[in-house]
């Protein structure tokens, strides 16, 4: 296997724009990146995926999964965030880190495995709008896969395995009041109203917590209210950031704060669900006898969006991704790249297998 071939296709990504929903460049790239190997690709609209040579309906099916959408650039950039340059190791350009890396050494994986005879069924899914977690990305794209049993989600991780993923619901509340002079007795202040609630949101500890991800998380991160200073205001908009665990549902959390606040609140979606994969699966027993570190992550992926035994592992680091100057270490994607094969040769091993 020529890895450099991977590392300049992760180049001529970084090098294309693919803001979540106007994938369409990069969509292009990987699909003929991947039928010029003679593969049958298929796509629908920004999602490309392909199916080894010997699929065989009858075997169990691992999902190698990653996105090719990425952020849009933030203002502290001094490098060309579209430019892909390498510097002392380090593979700068928006993307590179998140997800690009992943993405490109599970499509490498997925390549090494493509025309060997196997136990298992492999499909690798490059996926759309991952970052907004939108519905024409993996959501749409698994509803024309083959049936899936378990799936690897490319994210950087340090090439931990990640076995357990928060979920997210992000809520918008209303607390309602009574618009009034502000120099005068009347009227009720809804941003009083509001505090007690954030205050509430601030306070409340769910009594079941999660043996892997901990206690739920939930953060007030906007407010808004009033437009002039001598009016009263007469309604308080707030969003409240929720980590969900596998202790609950999300609806389960819902319920219980719509409970226990006075304000009206209503959830953006209730989607993007916990997620993870038993310690005794043999994915996970693969990771083990390879010495790979267990670990579980607060933030969110496309994992959220799979009803499937799922893990998170990839090259780089979650804390460069987002960030200006994002960059990957070239050796970074090598080692990946060398440590996805093992676990899915151990998985080849029959005695081990689902």
């Amino acid at each position: 296997m020529k890895k450099e071939e991977y590392i300049n296709l992760l180049m001529q990504l970084i090098e294309t724009q693919s803001f979540s929903k106007e994938e369409d460049m990069t969509a292009d790239i990987l699909f003929h990146f991947i039928s010029g190997k003679g593969i049958e690709t298929k796509r629908d609209l920004n999602n490309i995926w392909a199916l080894n040579k010997y699929y065989d309906a009858n075997k169990p099916t691992l999902l190698l999964n990653s996105h090719h959408d990425t952020v849009k650039p933030n203002a502290a950039y001094t490098k060309n965030p579209f430019e892909a340059e390498v510097t002392d190791g380090k593979l700068y350009g928006l993307g590179s880190n998140d997800a690009g890396g992943a993405l490109v050494s599970l499509l490498a994986t997925f390549i090494y495995f493509y025309d060997k005879e196997s136990p298992i069924n492999v499909i690798f899914l490059a996926s759309a709008e991952e970052e907004i977690s939108g519905m024409n990305g993996v959501e749409r794209a698994i509803k024309s896969l083959p049936k899936v049993d378990f799936a690897i989600v490319g994210e950087p991780t340090l090439m931990e395995l990640v076995i357990a993923e928060k979920g997210l619901m992000v809520l918008d509340c209303y607390a309602e009041g009574k618009a009034g002079h502000a120099a005068r007795e009347g009227g009720v202040n809804a941003i009083y109203k509001a505090m007690e609630d954030i205050k509430w949101f601030e306070t409340f500890a769910f009594p079941k917590i999660s043996e892997m991800l901990g206690k739920i998380k939930m953060n007030v991160t906007v407010i808004e209210a009033g437009n002039q200073h001598n009016v009263i205001p007469a309604t308080c908009k707030f969003t409240v950031d929720v980590r969900m665990t596998d202790a609950y549902t999300n609806e389960e959390v819902l319920e219980i704060i719509k409970s226990n606040v006075q304000s009206e609140v209503v959830p953006r979606s209730t989607r993007l669900q916990p997620s993870g994969i038993e310690k005794s699966h043999p994915l996970v027993r693969s990771a083990v006898d390879l010495k790979m570190n267990l670990a579980a992550s607060p933030t969110c992926s496309d994992q959220a969006l799979m009803s499937w035994p799922s893990v998170k592992c990839g090259p780089g680091d979650s804390n460069r991704s987002h960030i200006a100057e994002e960059f990957i270490y070239v050796e970074e994607i090598e080692k990946g790249i060398d440590i996805y094969i093992k676990l899915i040769e151990k998985l080849r091993q029959g005695s081990i297998l689902p």
